[in-house]
């Protein structure tokens, strides 16, 4: 967890420099909530990089980080939840996943691992048959958007494939909105710490840094200051090549 108020004071600090410009709260609202998601969203893509088939020379402690940081977002939720989801097609048989599930990571059913398959590769196992198709020992499940189905065998009349509903999910939620409360005295906003009204970001401690480069940068776009924008992105870049080394 990185504090809300540490970022916006190191922020204004940064852009104050030189009576080059004020960010409001509200603006920093938005140009923190932008730049943690692009920082959650970098771990998975540095994560298959990291672990791409042919990879010469495979950084096994890049990898174990990426992966700390990854798990702060990983959760899991069982039937009683997963059976809540709004039925959608034929007979209710497609889940709709919540919205704050980014991305799925396993799909279990009867504590066996579903294998996940694209649409065509679902199509020709479910209807392979009784003998080739999924079955209780092998399930599969089909994930296109924020729609699922699983497929775990066929009926008893063997005409057709049996849809189930997982019993277990482990999925990478999204991010808490990141918000820095304030209340105002003498027209100046104040730092209120408040839980209600503040939420701090989600990201890894380690990202405090990039988030007030990324921010910066963003308020340079935002008030057309190249000056800030320039400095952001510089020492945006210079962070992250850092720790690339």
């Amino acid at each position: 967890m990185v504090r809300v108020d540490d970022v916006y004071q190191r922020v204004l600090a940064l852009a104050n420099k030189e009576q080059r410009g004020y960010i409001t709260p509200q603006e920093f609202n938005l140009f923190a909530n932008q730049a943690q998601m692009e920082i959650f969203e970098q771990y998975f893509y540095d994560l298959e990089q990291f672990k791409r088939p042919g990879r010469n020379t495979p950084d096994v402690f890049v990898d174990n980080v990426v992966e700390e940081k990854i798990q702060i977002f990983e959760r899991s939720i069982g039937s009683p939840v997963i059976s809540a989801f709004v039925g959608a097609g034929a007979g209710g048989i497609n889940k709709i996943l919540p919205d704050y599930i980014y991305r799925i990571n396993r799909v279990e059913f009867n504590n066996v691992e579903c294998e996940v398959l694209n649409t065509k590769d679902f199509n020709d196992v479910r209807f392979g048959g009784p003998l080739t198709g999924p079955s209780v020992a092998r399930p599969v499940v089909n994930i296109r958007g924020n729609v699922m189905r699983c497929v775990a065998g066929w009926s008893i009349a063997g005409d057709d494939v049996a849809n189930v509903t997982p019993t277990g999910i482990i999925y990478f939620k999204i991010p808490n909105q990141v918000q820095w409360g304030y209340f105002v005295v003498s027209d100046k906003a104040l730092y209120d710490g408040d839980p209600t009204k503040t939420t701090n970001f989600e990201v890894h401690r380690s990202e405090e840094t990039e988030l007030i480069y990324k921010i910066l940068k963003f308020a340079g776009v935002s008030m057309k200051r190249d000056d800030i924008m320039r400095a952001g992105q510089g020492m945006e870049i210079s962070q992250v090549q850092q720790e690339k080394q």
